[in-house]
């Protein structure tokens, strides 16, 4: 447990020493509060559906910049191996990093809890689906630090790694937009890997067991993956 924590603690004050850290944090709260602010007063609708619907679009790029050095920028430096030598497992490895990526994704969300409190003062919030907004972001957000934790691991680039990740997480939030590329006997089957799909389910207020168990099991393969990964590069 110590050696987790002591990676945990480790990733989050790289993240907070460089500029990493609040040049993410800044872009995200810029687009998120400029369409959240502009689609609330043009439509005058006391709601947080329009910045709901478009956090999986940002957070398949924004999450996938936050994880792309965690192992890549090791990897690339060598300090990979040092990082071997210590007293420390593959699982403490994998899961401090994740745990700091995820992290960081809370702390990305923290502030837009200022866009529902001031929406209370000026109109009647409905607080449900809100609560279930957040509950789906850090689902969301957990599922897209797991798929870019992998895609660090598999390359020693953080931009090829950026890249790989986006492209993942992209992909699982716009594939249930076209099902009608694919044959009728599937469609349900591609619609439930749409992680999009699952957090609009969760965003509306409704929490299933079978939409967390999708957040769950994408995270469990993503971190499973990057192990068997690393153990190639060993």
């Amino acid at each position: 447990m110590w050696q987790f924590t002591h990676i945990l603690k480790k990733e989050i004050k790289d993240y907070f020493v460089s500029p990493i850290a609040y040049i993410v944090i800044s872009i995200f709260l810029i687009i998120t509060g400029w369409f959240f602010f502009s689609t609330f007063f043009l439509y005058d609708q006391a709601n947080m559906r329009g910045f709901f619907s478009l956090l999986p679009i940002i957070f398949s790029f924004v999450i996938p910049a936050i994880s792309m050095r965690l192992f890549s920028e090791e990897l690339n430096i060598g300090s990979y191996e040092i990082l071997l030598t210590m007293p420390v497992t593959f699982k403490d490895i994998i899961i401090g990093k994740f745990a700091a990526g995820f992290a960081m994704t809370a702390a990305m969300l923290l502030p837009t809890i200022a866009y529902p409190i001031s929406i209370s003062f000026i109109g009647e919030l409905d607080w449900g689906p809100v609560i279930g907004g957040y509950i789906g972001a850090m689902l969301l957000g957990g599922t897209f630090s797991a798929l870019g934790v992998f895609a660090s691991s598999l390359t020693h680039n953080q931009i090829v790694a950026f890249i790989l990740g986006a492209a993942i997480c992209f992909t699982l939030t716009l594939i249930d937009k076209m099902l009608f590329f694919f044959p009728e006997s599937i469609l349900n089957v591609v619609q439930y890997i749409g992680a999009d799909f699952h957090f609009r389910n969760i965003a509306k207020g409704i929490i299933d067991s079978r939409d967390i168990l999708y957040f769950l099991s994408v995270m469990f393969i993503s971190l499973y993956a990057t192990y068997l990964a690393l153990l190639k590069k060993e």
